[in-house]
């Protein structure tokens, strides 16, 4: 095989994929994506493994289209376009998850003022309100009656929403501080940002022209995300914030095996045979029957909390106790498939 090319970005996947290379003397070259010949600069390479952000502007703006034209040029590419055409757009995902008719919380987007309003004046509460974007639970809020619903669907349809959510983050950063999982520098630097917003949200538009909701499931005190990558997968338990109903983002987590429903492995093995994602995390809850429903998927996942899982099924639900580097797994897969080709 040629290089591999890594677009490095300091506590992303790239570290890790980095170090593998070096471990295993895997050829490779460390690029920089954004310039303006990075097309030349891949000669020698038949791999580009880019851990693109969300909440990086100039990630937001070109990775996707880079890493698709590539594919155009038979050179693989992490994450592929299966893999990242849905990546932080909750409203693509419900068009992908219903198309496969795979478990989603019933959701529901209008683009229309009118039908989102007579939607909104006969539906059943609470709903939760999500933007299309955004991580850790941030743009999500619980909507527990029709004005509350009315008045985002005026927001909505009006001058829209900031992607940075001041008060919302400002309450996150002093919930970790009382919880003892942060210093108090953190919340300052939290205050900071509630007056001098991030520079992802100053460069991007608001957020207008739709609106989505899904439908609030109650008594979940814990979700549980499912990571598939290639034939393994790995799990976590969520714990919800409290007296709150989002566990994304929480930092309570729990790695025992017991904790993990495997009917939830198991369906997020056989969605992913759907999709064909190269890494995909699959978040779940269960319904009032018991019943496991997607909340949402992506391809990332934060690096180092999932250290301390203790194992991973493979595609037979057999389990295996030992520690594991799944950024490791992903350049496995794309050398296997080279191979094969």
């Amino acid at each position: 095989m040629k290089k591999i090319a890594i677009h490095h970005r300091p506590s992303s996947f790239s570290d890790r994929w980095i170090s593998y290379c070096d471990k295993k003397k895997i050829p490779y070259k460390i690029v920089n994506a954004f310039d303006n010949d990075i097309i030349q600069q891949l000669h020698d390479c038949n791999v580009l493994m880019w851990h693109h952000n969300h909440a990086i502007n100039k990630d937001t703006m070109v990775a996707k289209k880079i890493l698709f034209a590539l594919e155009h040029a038979s050179i693989r590419v992490f994450p592929d376009f299966k893999t990242g055409w849905h990546f932080d757009d909750k409203v693509a995902q419900k068009y992908l998850l219903e198309a496969i008719d795979a478990p989603l919380v019933p959701s529901y987007v209008f683009y229309d003022k009118e039908k989102a309003t007579n939607w909104a004046k006969k539906t059943n509460y609470p709903k939760v309100f999500k933007l299309r974007g955004g991580a850790g639970a941030s743009n999500v809020r619980l909507v527990k009656s029709k004005d509350e619903a009315l008045k985002l669907i005026n927001k909505a349809f009006g001058k829209g929403f900031s992607q940075y959510d001041r008060v919302a983050a400002l309450s996150e950063c002093y919930r970790k501080f009382k919880e003892k999982k942060e210093s108090f520098i953190y919340v300052l630097k939290g205050l900071v940002r509630f007056f001098i917003s991030t520079e992802f949200s100053r460069k991007k538009a608001p957020e207008r022209g739709y609106i989505y909701f899904q439908d609030f499931v109650p008594n979940n005190k814990s979700d549980l995300r499912i990571i598939i990558i290639g034939d393994k997968a790995f799990a976590v338990k969520r714990l919800v914030r409290e007296n709150d109903f989002r566990a994304s983002g929480s930092g309570a987590i729990e790695f025992d095996r017991q904790s993990i429903d495997e009917r939830c492995v198991s369906l997020a093995f056989n969605i992913n045979k759907k999709i064909n994602a190269q890494s995909v995390a699959y978040d779940f809850i269960h319904d009032k029957n018991g019943l496991p429903l997607i909340v949402e998927i992506s391809y990332g996942f934060a690096v180092k909390p999932y250290d301390k899982c203790p194992g991973y099924w493979d595609k037979h639900l057999n389990w295996h106790e030992e520690s594991f580097t799944p950024q490791e797994w992903m350049i496995e897969q794309l050398i296997n498939n080279l191979k094969k080709n």
